[in-house]
C-alpha cells in the first residue's frame, strides 16, 4: 500500500498556452504499466477552464468544491456543482472550468492520458449554460 498525503504533491499551473486563467493542478499521479490510471486535483479561479480535450479512454470528473460549466462538442454547456460526478465519454471532445464568478475544484480520473486541442475562446465560453 502506498499513501499519498494530501498537499505532498506541489500544485504547479498547466501551460498558459492551453489554459485560460488561475489553474492549479495538485496531487497528480499516475499509475505505472500495466495500469493505464492517472488522475490530479485540479483548482480553476473564477473565469478559468481547460482547453478542449479529449481522453482516449474517458475521464470521471468529480467536483469537490464550488461551481463550474462543462460541454461536450456539439452539446449545450452545463452547470456543475460540489458533489456532482461527471462521465465524459471516450474520444468525446469536451472542456470543463468554473464560472465566471465563482471558482472550483475537482478531481479528474482517467485511463490512456489526454489530449490537449485548442483553447476555449472567450465566445464560447460565454455562451454559459442554456437557462433550461
Amino acid at each position: 500500500m502506498q499513501i499519498y498525503r494530501k498537499g505532498s504533491s506541489q500544485a504547479n499551473r498547466p501551460p498558459e498556452s492551453t489554459f485560460t486563467g488561475d489553474v492549479y493542478i495538485s496531487d497528480y499521479f499516475q499509475r505505472a504499466a500495466p495500469s493505464r490510471l492517472s488522475g490530479a486535483t485540479a483548482v480553476f479561479g473564477p473565469g478559468s477552464r481547460t482547453p478542449w480535450k479529449t481522453n482516449p479512454l474517458g475521464q470521471t470528473v468529480i467536483v469537490t468544491s464550488g461551481v463550474g460549466w462543462a460541454q461536450c462538442e456539439g452539446e449545450e454547456i452545463v452547470e456543475i456543482r460540489a458533489g456532482d460526478v461527471v462521465w465524459f465519454p471516450p474520444g468525446e471532445r469536451h472542456w470543463e472550468g468554473a464560472t465566471p464568478d465563482q471558482a472550483m475544484t475537482y478531481f479528474a480520473i482517467q485511463e490512456g492520458g489526454v489530449g490537449f486541442g485548442a483553447r476555449v475562446t472567450e465566445e464560447e465560453y460565454r455562451n454559459g449554460p442554456s437557462a433550461n
